[in-house]
């Protein structure tokens, strides 16, 4: 099973201006539209370092979600528990400004509830194989309660991310129960209701420790965008993760990439410092280039030696 990504499927339309963006204005530009969401990031993302992931998701029952499927397939995930139903992607559509940054965006987001029923049902073949889970912590509560249900009893790892930190907060009995919650500089502020915008990754690092500790959060990392990232955790221990500088093309699935990579390290054998650099490595080439994944690598790359199914 390798690691096990569970989470919806988003179709991005992304607009990108061919002159000065004008905020507000009319801008001629090109569209672009292409698969994504955080889950089916991730995913990709395992999977372009030849780690062979298993995703359970939904698409839609059309052309387009079997064109999700096909091109998974073709990166070696395992899609044996993805289900097309009537309406089971989400749709993104954003713009970006002339530095490849979003700077407008609206999503609808999927019904995940069929995945309730799959989980009853197979739930433990899915996880009594998984190398670790990755999910998204703001997704159905219901589904969560199944996820960590069988994490549980099987002894597998939970590592998490967040789209809407808004929900989230109100988990905090779950991010307790995660092994590694990843999620942004703004999102961290939310989520110890506190502003850290203006923190320097040296003084996040000094501030972190006590709050993830009093949260109750094992560990803990913040992205901070050419910052780098920060990690804390229950313990006390802490650190700071240099980003990549790199030439920006496009943010778009840079923070799920980071997520993908520590995720990754995590789940073999790596410890914190060392996943959070494969985490910017797989981010940094991402914004590379216009694509929401990064591109292929080999595990040997990261040092890494997986399991043997």
């Amino acid at each position: 099973m390798g690691i096990v990504v569970i989470g919806a499927v988003f179709v991005d339309i992304k607009g990108y201006p061919l002159s000065a963006y004008i905020p507000g204005g009319r801008n001629a530009g090109r569209i672009e539209q292409v698969h994504g969401g955080v889950s089916r990031n991730v995913v990709e993302d395992i999977a372009n370092v030849e780690l062979r992931p298993t995703f359970v998701s939904l698409v839609d029952d059309t052309g387009t979600g079997a064109d999700v499927v096909e091109q998974l397939r073709r990166h070696k995930v395992n899609t044996d528990y993805v289900r097309a139903v009537p309406d089971g992607m989400g749709t993104w559509l954003a713009v970006f400004d002339n530095s490849g940054d979003v700077c407008a965006s609206i999503s609808k987001r999927p019904d995940l509830t069929p995945l309730k029923t799959l989980l009853d049902n197979q739930g433990d073949e899915i996880f009594s194989r998984a190398h670790s889970i990755a999910v998204e912590i703001d997704m159905d509560k219901e589904i969560l309660k199944r996820v960590f249900f069988y994490a549980e009893k099987y002894d597998k790892p939970v590592f998490a991310v967040v789209s809407n930190m808004g929900i989230a907060v109100e988990r905090r009995d779950l991010l307790q129960r995660t092994s590694c919650f990843v999620c942004n500089q703004q999102e961290a502020g939310i989520l110890f209701s506190d502003d850290f915008s203006a923190c320097s990754p040296a003084e996040l690092s000094a501030i972190l420790p006590r709050r993830v500790k009093s949260a109750r959060i094992p560990l803990l990392v913040v992205t901070m965008g050419e910052q780098g990232a920060v990690w804390a955790g229950e313990d006390g221990s802490t650190g700071i993760c240099p980003a990549r500088p790199v030439e920006v093309k496009d943010t778009t699935g840079a923070g799920d990439a980071f997520f993908a990579g520590v995720t990754i390290g995590l789940t073999y054998g790596k410890g914190i410092a060392d996943a959070c650099a494969i985490g910017a490595r797989l981010a940094a080439a991402t914004i590379c280039t216009l694509e929401n994944v990064c591109p292929r690598f080999r595990p040997e790359e990261f040092g890494l030696e997986p399991p043997e199914e």
